[in-house]
């Protein structure tokens, strides 16, 4: 950074302009030079520090509105999720798709229950790749047209399955779109959101998670008594209510002011964060929002060579990605999935369909107010503080219900305590670990690298929550391990190796902005000072504008010599 300093000081003459540089022509007709870029990037932040809840939401009220929109698309990934581990538990469905046992009931085998459980996360995958390929080129909202789309059509072939392998291949091609908007709805969050609305904007993620899983057990409970295939066929048809409501949302939606600054349209970028904005928002706060993006983009290319997959896994890129990854990894391997069975987890343990799907009912309605509760909890508390003690309080949960479960064979009395045991734990992930990943993992990449990251990471998750898919069904089904609440203690050793993780590992991005991070990274603040590092605005905005210059005076002079060849 002290390069950068100097080099500012030399372009910079006496009367505060700086000669020999060429900006962006906006700026140019704009009569901008780079004093005022300065000013106006430093005026930016300190208006981002400065703004309260009500004012962001008084002044924001449209990124409020826009980002909710385009985050309930993952209402549909949390409905059908919770639809397929549910359907485990429905007799109509086991009894379609499954196989006879001697007793006269249905199961699946434990490499199909694993298989169809983990078929969307690897849609996920490419969903997720594709993501961060498409958005660089056409933007946010036409890669969400073209996500719900997908969706539309490969619903077809979930509700029209005939056997057990349509079923399959339905549940993957679904799972690409449902990458596409994990990967959209996180990073459009995080660049529409003022710096105190992003923890709520982002989180809303999970609580459209919990929403979605929520829906198709009560959809499925109310379904119970029916003995046809509508019992099935139905909760599938559901999910073509969606794509509708959330297209107009989309289609009214300005794109993101980030990706239109990358592609050099700052016209257009002041133009979507009037948008955004409201009657309150003033002339001048847009073009200091559009000069810190501006100085923040230029300030990466200097740091950075590219934008493409290869640049996450170089320089101050590889730790942004470990954490990114790592947060996304400790989602799977805290529990949540062993917790989040508990409608097949209580049926195997004796209870009937109503009961096992009431118990489902009761934790995805508790998912959903921890999920609001995070709101008040995270800004206060900070990312790291929850991330770290949501996974201990998740480990006690698991140990506890491991232990229950030693007593052969268990009582019903006990599986029923275990069976509320596990509703604490998915209160506690709730709360903590499954809301705060959703806000850090946007947070923590470089801006020209953010959705690639969210995409990276993602699919880290994906691929672990597959492995999660096979490991889960191995411990719980009558026909494999049926290890029941002793999986407990399986779980509980990879929520240890978590915690250790976080400890050393995830650093506290509270109340910084793109730009702070981006120094803190560069000087490879260790992790537990992030939260209490102090960062000159004033320095730090003038050595971001000095790279600016360099950038400019390249980009400027490449084309001269390209007109010039």
């Amino acid at each position: 950074m002290e390069k950068n300093k100097s080099n500012h000081v030399e372009r910079r003459s006496r009367d505060g302009t700086y000669d020999g540089v060429e900006l962006h022509p906006y700026f140019h007709e704009n009569n901008w030079d780079l004093a005022r870029l300065t000013e106006s990037a430093q005026a930016a932040i300190a208006r981002e520090h400065a703004l309260s809840f009500r004012e962001a939401v008084k002044y924001w009220p449209k990124a409020l509105f826009f980002s909710i929109g385009i985050s309930t698309t993952l209402v549909m990934e949390g409905y059908d999720t919770g639809l397929i581990n549910s359907f485990f538990g429905l007799p109509q469905f086991r009894q379609f798709y499954g196989q006879e046992l001697p007793d006269g009931t249905y199961q699946f085998s434990p490499a199909w229950q694993s298989a169809i459980s983990s078929m969307a996360s690897v849609g996920g995958i490419f969903g997720l790749l594709l993501a961060g390929q498409i958005v660089d080129r056409i933007g946010y909202r036409w890669t969400m047209f073209f996500g719900l789309a997908w969706l539309t059509a490969a619903i077809f072939l979930t509700f029209f399955a005939q056997n057990v392998r349509m079923l399959f291949v339905g549940n993957m091609l679904c799972g690409v779109p449902w990458g596409i908007f994990q990967s959209v709805a996180s990073s459009y969050a995080i660049d529409t959101a003022p710096l105190v609305l992003r923890p709520l904007m982002t989180s809303y993620i999970s609580l459209c998670w919990a929403m979605g899983q929520f829906i198709s057990t009560g959809v499925l409970k109310g379904l119970l008594d029916r003995e046809d295939q509508w019992a099935y066929r139905i909760p599938f048809a559901i999910q073509w209510f969606w794509p509708i409501p959330l297209a107009i949302i989309t289609a009214f939606a300005p794109e993101s002011p980030w990706y239109l600054v990358r592609k050099g349209q700052m016209a257009e970028a002041r133009q979507a964060l009037r948008r955004l904005g409201s009657k309150y928002t003033t002339e001048d706060q847009l073009d200091n929002n559009v000069a810190m993006i501006y100085v923040t983009n230029e300030h990466e290319r200097m740091i950075e060579q590219g934008t493409s997959y290869l640049e996450l896994f170089r320089g101050v890129n590889l730790r942004r990605t470990e954490v990114a990854v790592g947060a996304w990894i400790c989602q799977v391997t805290c529990g949540n999935w062993f917790g989040g069975n508990v409608t097949y987890f209580m049926e195997q343990a004796g209870a009937s369909a109503h009961t096992a799907f009431a118990f489902g009912l009761g934790m995805n309605a508790v998912s959903c107010i921890g999920t609001i509760a995070s709101w008040f909890l995270t800004p206060r508390v900070g990312r790291r503080p929850m991330y770290l003690w949501g996974l201990v309080g998740m480990l006690a949960t698991l140990l506890t219900v491991g232990f229950l479960g030693i007593p052969s064979p268990t009582s019903v009395k006990l599986s029923w305590a275990c069976g509320g045991i596990l509703i604490l734990n998915m209160l506690l992930y709730f709360l903590t670990v499954g809301p705060v990943c959703f806000t850090i993992v946007p947070e923590v990449p470089a801006a020209r690298l953010r959705n690639k990251t969210v995409a990276v990471a993602r699919a880290a998750y994906n691929v672990c929550g597959i492995g999660a898919s096979f490991l889960n069904p191995a411990i719980l089904n009558p026909l494999a391990w049926n290890l029941k609440a002793r999986g407990g203690l399986v779980w509980s050793g990879f929520c240890i190796l978590s915690v250790v993780w976080v400890y050393f590992r995830f650093p506290e991005t509270k109340g910084r902005t793109p730009l702070e991070l981006d120094t803190l990274f560069e000087r490879k603040t260790r992790t537990r000072d992030f939260g209490t590092t102090h960062i000159d605005a004033t320095e730090m905005a003038d050595a971001a504008v000095a790279d600016t210059a360099q950038v400019s005076t390249k980009v400027v002079e490449a084309q001269k010599l390209e007109v010039e060849g």
